[in-house]
């Protein structure tokens, strides 16, 4: 039997307003309009996402759009209410919708778990066909109605969470699509040199043909044959014929273009108009090939911008936009879309600037060898700044991009903290799982320790280590008689051959291993007295920080259970993943670091504690994080993918076999889960050359209405409900 509590979200989920206004008030004209159409675009490109999300989604957006800008909320109300809807059944609609809109589709931006209005179908049906766009258009808002309501309310198996094949949803693939259909698609990708990152997978088969064909598509405006730029007299685009391991005879590829066209026209036109708003040569490039990469489909040419952008030293206005972060595709090597537009925090920006400067010191200090560091540290501008803009699925506290591994390793990476998401999102309405005297330390420096943990993640953690390649003229890129694997004390045997990369190779695993390792950089060097003082903390106070840092962490891995599903044994939340294996791995450094205690709650139910030792980090804690970290790096770095993926997995594993019995203590966790806090984004309009900021209410209502206010033209009717309806033959 389905526990439904655990797929809607409840009517007191709490509302923030991410505040830009004191950050967008200090821009100059031709800045507010360089955010604005760059906001524009953001949000434009996040549409994407919700085809990238679920089938259903594109629809169940036309629906609410059309319902919502048919009349103010209160005479919606009105109209639900005297058709047979309570108040409190409306506020569900309106907390359903909010939380559809903030993850942009019907699947959990942080979580991947699919949720369901929390009122019955016929109370929705209600409101629907009652709405005053109803009663202007009855037959085509109950068409729309009737194509979505069965797959808005379903709890199937296979769509109670994201994944791939009979483990749940995707639309990054067909329907029809396996593990063995993502691998084959893959082994093609790598031949012909093609990213993954703004492609989907559609498998086509005919009863008449032993083989299926596939169609890969590539996110374009353009949707005609011709050249795509980076593969300049190579034919990419057309019919291939390619035969892959273990397959007997050549199958068919059609590589086409084209896909969320008319949105990326729409991406296109706003940066058109930001380029002219530009602040110098390097904005002004690096919006030209974002352009021509949406244009035309090619990764290289998003590369290219990515180039110009990491050379845009201390922008006043920092944005970022494409298909970046692979959480969401089940085979992590796919981009969902996002774009994000933000404006410079100087005094937190000064204290992480700070960190970039003693990167090298600090980089010193982590449990690898020298020859698993990056030969040169390429210092990044690393900026705190205030979100305007987030077009995606949702709003991370800190960036690390480019996600492209060679110009990482080699020509650099940008850090952002996004400083109003911190302070407006990470602030817990109920503190759980800890002793009252640990709650009083943790209300206190929760914020502060988390700006640590962030910077240290970002910049040390994603910015540290060296991957070890094979070129395309067949030399290597290290010293092969000088680096010896840190485990077998042997010289190393694997590194990552040309056309391989981390997610290629990691695939599934490659985010939440990824992320863990970042993790662990954070918590082993914010043991460093020099790092903590860089941020204000010293003596007592930086002991505190370090307590509430490695405490956060432990909890955060209790927490993490919620995000796993016994039934597929998968995590469904790369980020939580990776702070559970954390928890194991300080569980089984023992003497006493982490313990994990069952008591009874003040309400007479089931409760746990998560109690952690402070004397017992420095002895018991750095070591065992450094050793596994180390481990984690040197995997990384030789590509070793069979022991990295051992080793994660192990670690990975929730099982009753041990103590605790993390399987049981499940029903705890998931009994006393908090609602996650979604995010109000102020919205921009241009009058005249003058740009004017409009905030929000922190309730439902007033996310809806961001929404209405942000796509109110019935044009965007059009497009979406073409996008949805090419898609529909393949799900």
């Amino acid at each position: 039997m389905t526990d439904i509590s655990q797929y809607v979200f409840p009517n007191d989920t709490p509302v923030a307003v991410l505040d830009c206004t004191e950050a967008f008030n200090g821009l100059s004209d031709k800045e507010k309009l360089y955010s604005h159409y760059l906001a524009q675009a953001s949000f434009a490109g996040g549409l994407i996402v919700l085809v990238q999300t679920s089938p259903e989604s594109p629809g169940i957006f036309l629906l609410l759009q059309r319902v919502f800008r048919g009349q103010p909320l209160e005479k919606l109300k009105t109209a639900a209410v005297s058709n047979g809807v309570d108040e409190e059944q409306f506020q569900s609609f309106l907390v359903y919708a909010a939380a559809f809109y903030c993850n942009m589709g019907n699947y959990k931006s942080f979580g991947d778990s699919k949720f369901i209005p929390n009122l019955p179908k016929d109370k929705v049906e209600a409101i629907v066909l009652n709405s005053a766009a109803a009663v202007a258009d009855p037959g085509g808002v109950a068409s729309l109605w009737n194509s979505v309501k069965d797959k808005m309310f379903s709890l199937a198996s296979r769509e109670k969470e994201l994944g791939l094949g009979e483990k749940g949803t995707t639309t990054y693939f067909s329907a029809n699509c396996d593990q063995r259909d993502a691998e084959i698609s893959q082994e093609f990708m790598v031949s012909k040199d093609l990213s993954p990152y703004n492609t989907r997978l559609f498998k086509k088969e005919d009863p008449s043909k032993p083989l299926p064909s596939y169609e890969l598509r590539l996110a374009s405006a353009l949707t005609q044959e011709g050249e795509v730029p980076g593969f300049e007299g190579k034919k990419i685009l057309g019919p291939h014929q390619f035969t892959p391991k273990d397959v007997a005879g050549p199958m068919t590829f059609q590589v086409t273009r084209g896909d969320y066209s008319k949105l990326l026209e729409m991406v296109n036109q706003n940066l058109d108009k930001a380029a002219e708003n530009a602040a110098n040569d390097n904005e002004r490039q690096m919006l030209q090939k974002y352009r021509e990469s949406f244009q035309t489909g090619s990764i290289p040419a998003h590369k290219d911008g990515s180039r110009f952008w990491i050379r845009n030293k201390g922008p006043i206005v920092e944005t970022y936009i494409g298909f970046i972060e692979s959480y969401r595709d089940p085979t992590g090597m796919r981009g969902e879309f996002e774009g994000f537009v933000a404006v410079v925090n100087k005094a937190m920006s000064t204290k992480f600037q700070a960190l970039v400067e003693g990167a090298e010191h600090f980089l010193a200090h982590l449990p690898w060898p020298s020859e698993y560091e990056k030969d040169t540290f390429l210092r990044p501008d690393f900026t705190s700044l205030d979100v305007l803009a987030f077009g995606g699925s949702g709003i991370p506290a800190g960036i690390n991009i480019p996600n492209y591994d060679d110009i990482r390793q080699n020509e650099g990476f940008k850090n952002v903290s996004l400083g109003n998401v911190l302070t407006a999102g990470y602030k817990d309405t109920k503190i759980t799982f800890m002793s009252e005297e640990d709650k009083v330390l943790y209300t206190k420096y929760k914020i502060p320790s988390f700006e640590v943990q962030v910077g240290l993640h970002e910049l040390l953690g994603h910015g540290s280590g060296k991957l070890f390649n094979k070129k395309a003229d067949g030399t290597l890129d290290f010293d092969i008689d000088t680096v010896t694997h840190t485990e077998t004390k042997e010289k190393i045997t694997s590194w990552y051959m040309p056309g391989e990369t981390w997610d290629s190779k990691f695939s599934s695993v490659a985010s939440t291993y990824e992320e863990c390792r970042a993790e662990c950089v954070g918590i082993y060097l914010c043991l460093l007295a020099d790092v903590l003082k860089i941020f204000g903390f010293e003596g007592d106070e930086g002991d505190d920080i370090i307590y509430v840092n490695w405490l956060n962490m432990a909890r955060a891995g209790l927490m993490a259970l919620e995000f796993y599903s016994p039934e597929t044994r998968q995590w469904r939340q790369a980020h939580m993943n990776a702070r559970f294996v954390i928890l194991r791995v300080m569980l089984e450094a023992g003497e006493g670091l982490v313990s994990i205690e069952q008591t009874t709650g003040d309400d007479g139910q089931p409760d746990l504690r998560v109690k952690l030792d402070r004397a017992k980090i420095i002895p018991v804690g750095k070591p065992a994080i450094g050793n596994f970290l180390r481990k984690l790096q040197v995997y990384k770095s030789t590509a070793d993918v069979e022991a990295g993926k051992t080793m994660y997995e192990f670690y990975s594993d929730v099982n009753d076999s041990h103590e605790p019995h993390f399987r049981s203590l499940r029903s705890i966790v998931l009994a006393r889960k908090q609602p996650r806090r979604m995010f109000v984004q102020q919205h921009t309009t241009e009058k005249g050359g003058q740009v004017s900021l409009k905030s929000y209410e922190p309730t439902a209502g007033g996310l809806i209405q961001s929404f209405v206010d942000r796509f109110p033209s019935p044009d965007l009717d059009a497009i979406m409900q073409g996008l949805w309806e090419k898609d529909q033959p393949y799900f």
